[in-house]
């Protein structure tokens, strides 16, 4: 099975290890049958049994112990490998890639998938006991009687093959119920974030219950209860087999062959012993198969974050303080917008900027500004066209050196609790001091690098991520429509204070914006219009001499 030669990859002398104890096992469990049968058989039983009896009895269990405590550390190293290796090919992908797989399907996977993958080998050993008690037994049963062991290989051997018969279609059923499970996913996403907007709309909430939320969950239900069913009704019919055996010997064989009461009594003893081992292989093999199209699942995201190639960091391939043009060449971008018949395009951009500067981008909705600053902060890769820094072109060798450039805080930016990657020279103290700027002070203490909170509104939340945009330090800020959650004070003082005094030490800021009461304050605007340059205006700028602004601009600011 996959699932094996999965494992097997990880670790093949631990499974050997665990698969050769677990059959010690099950061989011990047969043992003892034959002991038993033995002692019944015989009316004072010597020593030899009894050490047989009380070997076995602690050889047992001790070889199951072990065959678990193998498997068990195997499948916590397995989890965690996996769970690592999914994480870092979904940073070292192109975002635009994991935008088209979706947040569900990447959450499905690490959370369901992965864990039914190693939760399956803690079934390992117990398959193995029971295999190895199964064929114990079926080799007593040839002692026995061969002529009886033949007929009654050939009446299990038939019952394999009808059990068989079902899996395939259970197999799609698990294959099914898997994808409603991406689907449901994606629908207890919408559930958690549009709490509000479901309950402030009565009809919204019951066609979101019914038509969604419910009509997916029946479905896997659904399908997770037809493909359980086929496996209890295959597992039945072998059950029904053993019975039709015990009583071929018991009522029809005794009459065909010349058998005696003992080996009569050792077949139905050992028919009727066999059967818990084989419900138990049975009942546990649905999870096998659940686990199978999970590792599917798992191949398949993994070979499609690989197919898009990785964006492992480049360390020091650029100086982020002596950098002096940005220029986009011929740049294009094109993808599909849901509901549209054509692609949308972006570009081509012929643009250029130098350090300082403040840039505004102004569009209408769907314009192509966000895109825009996802291709320029190297976020996208371009499709068509090229980004040259200091006239170096940037591709996949330095597009992470490239980054290092920015510091950004996106429309649907995500808040970290703690101040990741920056280092903790006086970090605690600065940002003290710019909660205090923000006034939010009275709100979050920071200490050792960790936010005390951010249980706050939206717009305080994006004041929390303008801080750490500030602690990166970076040459280069964009920011996303950043102003849009805030009250009239804090709109005032992001662009009438903050923005200039990031331009008076030389960072160059782009900002995404609709407020136009600001458009003065601007050095430069540039207007998209269905992914094209419709202008690209200078504006006088705030203060005419930029090398002297840091002089000139709030001299006690906290962001300098």
């Amino acid at each position: 099975m996959k699932i094996i030669a999965f494992f097997l990859g990880h670790s093949r002398k631990v499974v050997f290890l665990s698969v050769a104890a677990g059959a010690l096992s099950g061989i011990c469990n047969a043992a003892l049958l034959a002991v038993i049968n033995t002692a019944l058989k015989n009316r004072t039983p010597g020593w030899g049994l009894i050490w047989s009896f009380g070997g076995l009895c602690v050889l047992l269990p001790f070889a199951r112990y072990i065959s678990e405590r193998l498997l068990t550390k195997l499948g916590q190293e397995a989890l965690h490998r996996m769970r690592m290796q999914l994480s870092r090919q979904i940073l070292a992908a192109p975002l635009l890639h994991l935008e088209e797989l979706g947040s569900a399907r990447l959450l499905a996977t690490l959370t369901d998938d992965v864990p039914a993958i190693t939760n399956a080998i803690l079934l390992i050993p117990l398959l193995c006991v029971n295999a190895a008690l199964v064929i114990g037994c079926l080799i007593y049963l040839g002692i026995l009687s061969w002529g009886v062991f033949l007929i009654v290989l050939a009446v299990m051997i038939l019952g394999i093959a009808t059990y068989q018969a079902p899996i395939i279609k259970v197999h799609k059923l698990f294959q099914a119920a898997r994808e409603h499970g991406d689907r449901l996913q994606e629908h207890f996403r919408a559930l958690t974030l549009g709490a509000k907007e479901l309950k402030i709309h009565n009809e919204r909430r019951h066609t979101f219950i019914k038509e969604g939320l419910e009509a997916t969950a029946d479905a896997l239900q659904e399908h997770n209860i037809a493909g359980q069913n086929l496996y209890t009704a295959a597992a039945s019919w072998g059950q029904v087999l053993v019975f039709i055996v015990v009583g071929l010997i018991l009522f029809v064989f005794p009459s065909m062959y010349n058998l005696d009461r003992a080996m009569l009594t050792g077949y139905a003893l050992t028919l009727l012993y066999l059967m818990t081992p084989l419900q138990v292989i049975m009942n546990n093999l649905p999870q096998l198969t659940r686990a199978t199209v999970a590792l599917n699942k798992v191949n398949e995201l993994g070979f499609s974050l690989a197919s898009q190639g990785s964006e492992q960091a480049e360390e020091g391939h650029f100086q982020t303080d002596t950098w002096f043009r940005l220029q986009l060449r011929s740049v294009t971008h094109r993808y599909h917008r849901d509901g549209e018949a054509s692609d949308f395009i972006l570009g081509p951009l012929d643009l250029t900027f130098k350090p300082g500067e403040m840039v505004f981008i102004i569009g209408g909705n769907g314009s192509g500004k966000t895109t825009f600053v996802k291709l320029l902060t190297g976020l996208y890769a371009p499709e068509n066209g090229a980004i040259y820094l200091n006239d170096e072109p940037i591709g996949p060798d330095n597009r992470e050196a490239y980054r290092r450039h920015f510091s950004a805080v996106f429309s649907d930016f995500y808040l970290f609790e703690t101040m990741l990657g920056l280092a903790d020279n006086g970090l605690d103290q600065r940002a003290t001091e710019y909660l205090q700027q923000l006034k939010l002070a009275h709100k979050v203490q920071i200490e050792n690098g960790k936010l005390s909170t951010t249980d706050l509104s939206q717009g305080q939340r994006k004041r929390l991520a303008l801080l750490t945009a500030f602690l990166e330090d970076r040459p280069i800020y964009m920011f996303d429509e950043w102003a849009a959650d805030q009250d009239p004070y804090f709109k005032d003082f992001f662009y009438v204070h903050l923005l200039p005094e990031l331009t008076a030490r030389h960072k160059t800021v782009f900002v995404i914006t609709h407020d136009d009461r600001y458009y003065h304050l601007a050095e430069r605007i540039i207007t998209l219009d269905n992914g094209q340059v419709a202008r690209d205006t200078a504006t006088a700028p705030l203060i005419p001499d930029s090398e002297n602004r840091a002089d000139e601009h709030h001299p006690h600011s906290s962001l300098r």
